[in-house]
Parts: structure tokens; sequence; C-alpha cells
């Protein structure tokens, strides 16, 4: 019998976090791990041509991540099956429990690269880079020090279709018995502009029964709560969930014990938030007093304000102020004032 993956461990139905570029980053997880820990963590998509490249430096911060995130998936891009294989390789010594091919985001820069939702109009090619992934992981596990038995098991998140609902395309990705396939609810070309297509969740897993009953199937789309996701899980028949839009400004999303917090609360984790961005990506400050470039810029902070500062009287003023700041200082500052003027 072949050693089992953390796939085949998880509780039915199971609930985890999209992978999203500048947004899912190793500071924001880390606050997941802290306050409400999904069944699965993400990393962001990262470009496997950017890895096996010679800038790949800039881009390890984004496969950066701590055990208490585990099991944690690296998801990976690109529509070139070496690239692929070199990367998955990486990601398999890094010690991650799973590699994801993203084979589903309509950024025309990915699309570009051959990666993402274009993988939907190359099946051939995403099929070897598919293959190419698994050959990369075993190359990794055995160039490593892991234990013996070792897995890393490679899955794909996908769309229904490009211009079209395509089922052909579920179910040739389905004949590769993938241990997870993640189905984003929309086609490539819908976006997100219209409601995700759950209506079709049940044709997907009686495909999935039919041609691979071991193959996890998780339901992307619209989903703002663990109450709809429960809900939706239930309904559709889907083994897990995974949720992205609805986690922004929530790194409590995933709790057990979901529990409101107030403004106060809130605003306490959002600078917490900030000062562990910082610290983590931020520039030093030289002698003169000025702040050297980041690895990240400080400006990603931004749409997470936007999305912890909602909801209250005062929020559209505060988060107008918060806007402008460039700095965990500042952040810290304006929070500070805020609640003395408001007596939280």
């Amino acid at each position: 019998m072949p050693p089992m993956n953390f796939w085949q461990k998880l509780p039915k139905p199971f609930f985890v976090l999209a992978p999203m570029a500048n947004v899912t980053d190793s500071v924001f997880r880390t606050l997941f791990a802290k306050y409400g820990k999904p069944d699965v963590t993400w990393t962001e998509f990262v470009s496997a041509d950017g890895l096996v490249s010679p800038g790949r430096e800039k881009l390890l911060v984004d496969l950066k991540y701590s055990p208490k995130e585990r099991p944690i998936v690296a998801q990976l891009f690109t529509g070139k099956p070496e690239a692929m294989k070199k990367a998955a390789a990486l990601a398999a010594m890094l010690g991650f429990d799973g590699l994801d091919i993203n084979m589903g985001c309509p950024d025309r820069s990915v699309e570009k690269q051959g990666g993402g939702a274009a993988h939907i109009r190359e099946p051939e090619n995403a099929f070897k880079v598919i293959q190419a992934a698994r050959e990369g992981v075993q190359i990794g596990i055995e160039a490593s020090k892991f234990k013996k038995g070792h897995v890393v098991p490679v899955s794909v998140k996908t769309r229904l279709g490009y211009n079209r609902v395509d089922m052909e395309w579920l179910k040739e990705l389905l004949e590769l018995h993938l241990p997870a396939l993640t189905v984003h609810l929309r086609t490539r070309k819908e976006m997100s502009d219209v409601p995700a297509h759950w209506e079709l969740m049940p044709e997907i897993v009686k495909l999935r029964n039919e041609i691979s009953p071991e193959t996890l199937i998780i339901g992307n789309g619209d989903v703002m709560s663990m109450e709809e996701a429960r809900e939706k899980a239930g309904k559709y028949g889907c083994d897990g969930v995974m949720i992205g839009r609805g986690i922004f400004g929530k790194p409590w999303f995933f709790e057990k014990e979901p529990k409101d917090r107030t403004p106060a609360e809130r605003l306490a984790i959002m600078v917490e938030h900030t000062k562990l961005f910082e610290k983590t990506f931020g520039g030093k400050k030289g002698r003169d007093g000025t702040v050297g470039r980041g690895i990240k810029n400080f400006a990603v902070m931004k749409k997470h304000f936007k999305a912890y500062v909602n909801g209250w009287d005062g929020a559209k003023e505060l988060r107008a102020k918060l806007m402008e700041a460039e700095s965990a200082a500042e952040v810290s500052k304006i929070v500070k004032k805020w609640l003395v003027a408001n007596k939280q």
C-alpha cells in the first residue's frame, strides 16, 4: 500500500484558505494560524518560471511558511513542463505537504506565460505540466532529508471552462486521478462578474464518482461565512470548500466557535497585522531617517485596511486616514487617536 497523503486524513467537509497573490502572504497566514486555522492552507500563487530563474530569491519569500500552518500547499503556475518539474522539486525540498497547480487564474500576465486559465485551452500541455510536477516532487523528496514515506501530492485548481462550461475539461482532469481538484465555479470569461454556479457541483461530484472516486472535490466561489460554507458542502455534496474574498479582514474566519469582534478588537488585530507585515517585508530605516524599499510595498496593506475597517459609524472616515498612512507607526497612531475620540 502506498503511504497516505494528508488529503486522505482530512475530516469532511473541510474548509481551506484560497491562494491569492499579495493577500495570503506568510504574514496574513500567520494570523490565521493564530486566530482561526483552516483545515488546509495555501500559499500565494507563485511563478514556477521565476523560481527557476536567476532572480528566484525575490520569489522565495512567497514560499515562506511556519509549521503552525500545516498542512500547507504551495501553489505554482507555468506553461512550461520543465520549469514546473524544477520548481516542484524545490517545493518538495522546502517541506510542503502538497503542491497545487494553478489552472484557473484569469490574469492576462499569467495566461501569457501559458499558466492559469490558459491551460483550459491547451489541455495536452496542461497534462504534461501535471506529470512534470509529479516527477519533480519525487526528485525533491529523494534529494531531501525527510522521513521515509514522505509524499507530496499534486492537486489542481481550475475553473468550469474558458468561454463556456466545459465538463470535458474536468473529466480529463479527473482521469488523471488527482488527490484533490478545486473548481472555481465560474468560467474564465465570467471572471467574478456573475454568481458562482454552485448548481453544477452535483454534476461534477457525479462525474468524480464515475471516474475517480478517490479524488476530493473542493468548491470555490461566493462563500462569505463558515455557515454558508457548511451549507454549500451539505447541499451540493462537495468534500471541501475553498474561501477567497470572504476572508478579507477576517483572520478569525475559520475559528471553531465564531464570535463577533468589536471595532476595537478588529482594529487591534489590524495593527498587529500591519506591524508584522512591516517587520517581515518592510525596508530598513537608514541613518538619515528614510526607509528603503522593502520586499513588499507597504501599499499592499491598504486593501486589508479597507476590509478590516467597515460596518460601523465612523469607519469611512477612519479608512480615509489609514489610506494615507505609510508605516505601521502611523497606522498605530491613527487607530489610538480614533479609539480615544470614540471612547472605545
